[in-house]
C-alpha cells in the first residue's frame, strides 16, 4: 500500500545508502546497501538496479555478497577506461568497485580496526563481480573506528585517481595510479561544518560554476545524526584542490561560519546522497541520488515486505550569488518523458485562500506541481495537500521569520516513531522574499520541494491511508499566484 509509484524501491528486503553509481554502455547503474532477508538492517550486500533514463529502474541480481561476518558497506565504482588496474579480461573496460569491508567479529570483540577498503571488479559492464581477494585490503585501517564509504573519481587535472573517505569526524584524501595501491594525501573538516554525529558517505568532484569558465571542487559530506532538522543530513563544502589538499573557498568559509553548516537538502529524508561516475562528457551533468529516509526512524516505518526508497535523481549545478557559491539541485529532465497530462490554472489574485486543485481533478499520488507566488508580504503562505479522510500535509513559506517549512504531523500514520513528526522541518532563507517559485514532486509517500530553481530543497516521506486529492493555498494577506501547472506522471506508460 505504501510502495511508491515511481521512486526506486527493492521488491523485498531492506535498502539504505546508494553505492557505486556509474554509467556504462547505455545504462545508469545504481547499487545500494541491501539486506534481502529482512526489512531491517542486517548483513550488508550490494543490491543492484539499472536504468536507461534515471527514472524507470530494473532490479538486477545482487552484485556483491558478504562473507561470514564480513559485511559489504558503502562505496563507489569507476570505469577504468585505460585499464590502470590491469584487471581487464576481454573487450570491455573493467569496472572497479571500492567498498568498505566491515568485520563484525572484530566489532563484537570491541576492536578498533573493524573497517578496511577492498575492491572488486567486473568485466561485463557491472553485471557480475569478483572480489580482488589476492590484493585486498587496498587501504588498511589506520586505527580509526569509523573509516568508511570510499568515493573514487578520476582527477583529470592532476592525472590521478582520488579517493575521499569518511574518517570519523573528517574526510581523508588518498591518491592512486592503479586503484590498487593508495597513498594518503591529506584530511579536511575537523571542527568545520556540522559535527552532530559521525561523518559518512562523502563525494568529491570538480564542477564548473554556471555561466563562467571557473571550476571549483565540491565535497559532499553526509553525517548522522546532526542534520538540519534532526537525524541524518547532507552537507557540502566548496573550495579548491591542488592535487593533494582541499582548501575551503574563503567566502564559503564565511558562509559556513554564519550558517554553521550548508545543506544540500533541508528535509528529513535525503541521506547518503552521492553522484554518478562516468557520465558522458557530451551529457556533462553532475547527477545525484539519495536514500529517502532518516536513521531516526528508518527501521520503524510502516512497511513490511520492503523498506526505503531513493529520492528522484537530481542534477547538481554550482551557482554564484553575490560572493557565495550555492549547490543547487533540480529533478532530472528525464522525468518529463513520463508526463501524460498537463493541467493549467489561470492566474489567481486577490483572495486569502484558493483551492488550486479540487478532489478528483488531478492525481496527486504521481505528479509534478509548478507554481509561482508574486508580490509577497511579510506573512505566512501555507499550501495544504489533503484527502477526504482528513489527512493533510502543510508546507510553504513563513515570510515573517524567513523560512520554508514542511509539517507532516497530520499526513497519515506517524505513531511508529516519536521522532517522525515531532517538529516542523524548516529551511531558513535570507530575508523577506518578494517572489517565490516552487517545483513539487509528489509520489504516493513522498514530497520533494525545489524552491527558487533548486536554491533550497526539502525532501520528506509520509504514510497516508488514502492518496491526497486536493491542493489549496492560504494566507492572512491577499495572494497573487501565477503559472500553476500540474503534470501527471505515469512511469508505466511512457509517451
Amino acid at each position: 500500500m505504501y510502495r511508491p509509484n515511481f521512486h526506486f524501491t527493492p521488491k523485498k528486503g531492506w535498502m539504505n545508502d546508494p553505492n557505486g553509481m556509474f554509467y556504462a554502455n547505455g545504462y545508469y547503474h545504481l547499487f545500494y546497501q541491501y539486506y534481502p532477508d529482512k526489512s531491517v538492517w542486517g548483513p550488508m550486500h550490494w543490491g543492484h538496479a539499472t536504468s536507461r533514463d534515471l527514472v524507470k529502474w530494473e532490479e538486477q541480481p545482487i552484485a556483491i555478497y558478504p562473507d561470514k561476518d564480513k559485511y559489504i558497506f558503502s562505496g563507489s565504482a569507476v570505469v577504468d577506461v585505460n585499464n590502470t588496474s590491469g584487471l581487464k579480461i576481454g573487450n570491455n573496460a573493467p569496472i572497479i568497485a571500492i567498498y568498505t569491508l566491515h568485520d563484525m567479529t572484530k566489532e563484537k570483540e570491541g576492536k578498533i580496526d573493524v573497517e578496511q577498503q577492498d575492491i572488486a571488479y567486473s568485466n561485463d559492464n557491472g553485471f557480475t563481480w569478483q572480489k580482488f581477494e589476492e590484493g585486498n585490503p587496498v587501504v588498511k585501517n589506520p586505527g580509526i573506528r569509523d573509516f568508511r564509504d570510499p568515493k573514487v573519481t578520476w582527477d583529470e587535472t592532476h592525472k590521478q585517481w582520488i579517493m575521499v573517505l569518511a574518517a570519523q569526524d573528517r574526510a581523508q584524501f588518498y591518491k592512486s595510479s592503479n586503484l590498487k595501491n593508495w597513498e594518503f594525501l591529506s584530511e579536511f573538516g575537523k571542527e568545520i561544518g556540522a559535527h552532530g554525529g559521525v561523518w559518512e558517505c562523502p563525494d568529491f568532484f570538480p564542477i564548473k560554476v554556471e555561466g563562467t569558465k571557473e571550476t571549483k571542487w565540491v565535497l559532499i559530506q553526509n553525517l548522522n545524526p546532526g542534520g538540519p532538522n534532526g537525524g541524518s543530513g547532507v552537507q557540502y563544502f566548496v573550495g579548491d584542490f591542488d592535487g593533494k589538499m582541499f582548501k575551503l573557498d574563503p567566502n564559503f568559509a564565511k558562509r559556513v561560519n554564519e550558517e554553521k553548516a550548508v545543506w544540500a537538502d533541508y528535509g528529513k529524508d535525503n541521506y547518503a546522497g552521492v553522484t554518478w561516475n562516468n557520465v558522458p562528457s557530451t551529457d556533462g551533468r553532475r547527477l545525484f541520488i539519495g536514500w529517502m529516509s532518516n536513521w531516526e526512524y528508518a527501521q520503524q516505518v510502516p512497511t513490511t515486505a520492503w523498506r526505503s526508497s531513493t529520492t528522484v535523481a537530481r542534477e547538481l549545478k554550482l551557482v554564484k550569488k553575490g560572493n557565495y557559491y550555492n549547490l543547487i539541485s533540480n529533478p532530472v529532465r528525464e522525468l518529463d518523458y513520463y508526463i501524460t497530462e498537463t493541467i493549467r490554472t489561470k492566474a489567481l489574485k486577490g483572495k486569502e485562500n484558493y483551492t488550486l486543485f479540487e478532489d478528483g481533478k488531478a492525481d496527486l499520488s504521481q505528479a509534478i506541481v509548478n507554481l509561482e507566488l508574486k508580490n509577497l508580504k511579510p506573512e505566512n503562505y501555507t499550501f495544504e495537500l489533503s484527502n477526504s479522510d482528513g489527512e493533510s500535509l502543510k508546507f510553504g513559506l513563513n515570510n515573517k521569520n524567513n523560512y520554508l517549512f514542511v509539517d507532516r504531523s497530520k499526513a497519515g500514520k506517524n505513531d511508529f516513531s516519536d521522532k517522525f513528526a515531532a517538529t516542523i522541518s524548516k529551511a531558513f532563507l535570507n530575508g523577506n522574499q518578494k517572489g517565490a517559485t516552487f517545483k513539487i514532486i509528489l509520489d504516493k509517500t513522498s514530497i520533494e520541494i525545489f524552491y527558487n530553481n533548486g536554491e533550497k530543497v526539502m525532501t520528506e516521506i509520509f504514510f497516508l491511508e488514502k492518496p491526497f486529492t486536493s491542493l489549496s493555498v492560504s494566507s492572512k494577506e491577499k495572494i497573487e499566484i501565477n503559472n500553476v501547472v500540474i503534470q501527471k506522471l505515469d512511469v508505466l506508460k511512457r509517451n
